[in-house]
């Protein structure tokens, strides 16, 4: 993909247990334009979304001053390293930096009418429409009033982004499919064991604990397409079921000791949306998805009972 400014250093971490990647990489003349690409198959001991991540920044040159991860199905826009480098060097304090997906983001210029606050976030000149889980849960009183991508005291924050306006935000949680660190950071920090395997909230664990070294920011001038592609999601059970440990894993990193009424409002929440689930077993064409996911999130939460992550 074609950039204003070419990266130091371009490393291409192959999981695959193919050479598809490999021989369409061999037959592209990408790899072959800069000597700064290099491709590394991973072992198989080395697969796996965490154990990759920590393969490539051991593979990071020294000189090197921020690290960006990028999913390998996103498509960058040109200016994309040229704007996150602009970002870095305007905000001296940020440990990372997160883009944006432009083909997910939802925000629309606000009209001159108001907007039903139980189905509208409204954010400076701009609105986004609820989804209808977010639709019950401000209806409920069960809603977050921080700003998105900050996690509140009892987690279940706002995931929609911010509107593409060019500027900085200060965030808590950066996605795992456009993020970065500066390089004294994945230095210091290690992706969690935990997530080892699918690797459900890895990128929110680590954006958490970075916030020890700075801020984290979203630049929505550094922008991309995500084209999601869910090869190598589980099923629907293990993955209900690792939503509401992973969740509330990352829940508890960023707040270890939450108040009992913060305790009670992240279970009625978890319990709401493995409801709303449920109810789409009978309300989507995919039922027998809807409900396995939702047993998967209701077994998930009673095994919390019994063994917390640690």
């Amino acid at each position: 993909m074609l950039q204003t400014q070419v990266p130091d250093e371009v490393l291409i971490i192959d999981g695959s247990t193919d050479d598809k990647t490999k021989l369409l990489l061999q037959d592209s003349s990408s790899l072959h334009s800069s000597s700064s690409s290099r491709y590394f198959q991973v072992p198989a001991k080395h697969r796996g979304l965490t154990k990759q991540r920590h393969y490539g920044i051991e593979r990071v040159g020294e000189e090197m001053e921020v690290v960006a991860f990028l999913d390998d199905d996103t498509v960058l826009e040109k200016e994309y390293i040229e704007n996150l480098l602009a970002a870095y060097k305007s905000l001296p304090d940020a440990s990372g930096i997160g883009g944006v997906a432009t083909n997910e983001n939802r925000w629309k210029l606000k009209e001159d009418k108001n907007y039903d606050p139980n189905y509208f976030y409204v954010f400076k000149d701009y609105v986004v429409f609820e989804s209808a889980r977010n639709v019950l849960r401000n209806k409920l009183g069960l809603a977050s009033h921080a700003l998105p991508s900050i996690m509140p005291e009892y987690s279940h924050g706002k995931t929609f982004s911010y509107p593409l306006t060019g500027e900085n935000y200060p965030v808590d949680l950066l996605i795992g499919m456009s993020m970065s660190f500066r390089k004294k950071v994945v230095d210091a920090i290690k992706f969690s064991t935990y997530f080892e395997g699918y690797g459900l909230y890895e990128d929110a664990d680590f954006s958490i604990r970075a916030l020890e070294y700075g801020q984290n920011y979203l630049a929505t001038s550094v922008r991309l397409k995500h084209h999601h592609d869910a090869a190598g999601r589980p099923n629907q059970y293990s993955y209900g079921k690792m939503v509401v440990r992973n969740g509330w894993y990352v829940w508890r990193v960023k707040h270890p000791k939450p108040s009992f009424k913060n305790k009670l409002k992240w279970y009625q929440i978890t319990l709401l949306l493995a409801a709303i689930r449920f109810l789409n077993t009978f309300t989507t064409s995919e039922r027998k998805e809807a409900f396995t996911e939702s047993m998967g999130r209701t077994m998930g939460m009673l095994s919390l009972l019994f063994s917390k992550p640690r």
